[in-house]
């Protein structure tokens, strides 16, 4: 591995693509990287033949401009914000981080990251779609790092920050930015704005060990999560999947009495459960290509196109799990994905 290039050791742009800020502020930050320009972002990110793993080990950085679709329809693997106005959009494809568990190494064949440098036309489609909401009486919510960990990028480039800003006043707009990162310090100059969810995926140790390795340690992602709050955000906290591996009520257990006592459960904004799932096609992907992972030799149940833990087991592990969090977080604020 020591042949290895370092991350981002080379920079793939569009020709289309040199001009725009966030491209300058790319190359700045890697002035020794090797500039390759491109027709096209996927004649390098889709081209065939590519090793995920091998290419998360010595990730390239691909700039590139979005061209329609800018905004999705929500997924049915996203949490219920109740409301129907939930979208999800792209400025990045791709995570810093290699989680066992994450549907990316499915949906793509490329480890790299490309990150599209058109912000502004991606949120002036947020713009439209907010002005013929589905319910008008209900917000639009935008989940803007679905496809990857927004503020794991900031000290490379400034996105959150961007993003927090241009939703800042609208009040018929909320952008969740759900991230592992510890980066929080990189945006806490930031006033908290209310229509901002800051929302911390959280596991216990052992399961971030075990497959978050790439992600920053529980104990620094806690102590982002506790300065956001102390600073006015809107914090969700996510535990989602919980992995139910063998003696997984013990360890979940201990883990939330571990954690509220660091974190006050009614200071958050509200909480998110959900077991492994994964779109069938990336998950048969996933197993025939890498076999690092228990995660993907376990037993699954299929239910409309996903791989997903047994009915009955799901549901035994949602209700013994949130009745431990009862005890730390008001009944009304969890979520359950079900």
């Amino acid at each position: 591995m020591k042949l290895l290039k370092p991350n981002f050791s080379h920079i793939y742009i569009e020709r289309g693509a040199v001009e725009y800020p966030l491209s300058k502020i790319a190359r700045s930050k890697f002035k020794g990287s090797t500039v390759i320009e491109i027709d096209h972002y996927k004649d390098v990110f889709n081209r065939r033949g590519q090793n995920f793993q091998l290419q998360k080990r010595s990730m390239k950085l691909i700039l590139a401009k979005k061209t329609e679709p800018l905004l999705y329809e929500g997924s049915s693997m996203i949490q219920d914000y109740k409301t129907p106005n939930v979208y999800y959009n792209t400025p990045i494809l791709n995570c810093l981080y290699n989680c066992d568990y994450c549907f990316l190494q499915g949906m793509y064949d490329s480890g790299n990251l490309v990150v599209f440098v058109n912000e502004n036309e991606m949120m002036s489609a947020i713009d439209k779609k907010v002005s013929n909401p589905i319910d008008p009486s209900k917000p639009t919510v935008i989940s803007i790092s679905y496809n990857t960990d927004l503020l794991a990028m900031e000290n490379i480039l400034p996105l959150s920050r961007r993003w927090i800003n241009y939703v800042k006043g609208k009040k018929d707009t909320v952008i969740e930015i759900r991230t592992k990162s510890a980066l929080y310090d990189a945006i806490s100059d930031i006033d908290p704005t209310d229509n901002v969810i800051l929302s911390w995926t959280l596991s216990p140790e052992s399961i971030c060990s075990r497959y978050e390795a790439a992600a920053p340690p529980l104990k620094r992602r806690v102590n982002a999560v506790k300065n956001a709050i102390t600073n006015g955000w809107k914090v969700r906290l996510c535990f989602d999947p919980i992995i139910l591996v063998n003696g997984w009520f013990e360890t979940y257990s201990k883990f939330f009495n571990e954690l509220f006592v660091e974190i006050d459960g009614h200071l958050i904004r509200d909480a998110t459960l959900g077991v492994f799932r994964m779109n069938k096609d990336y998950f048969n992907k996933i197993q025939k290509r890498d076999t690092r992972s228990d995660i993907y030799f376990s037993e699954y149940s299929i239910e409309e196109g996903s791989v997903i833990v047994d009915r009955h087991q799901r549901e035994l592990a949602m209700r013994e799990i949130k009745n431990i969090l009862t005890k730390f977080i008001p009944e009304n604020k969890i979520l359950v994905w079900k």
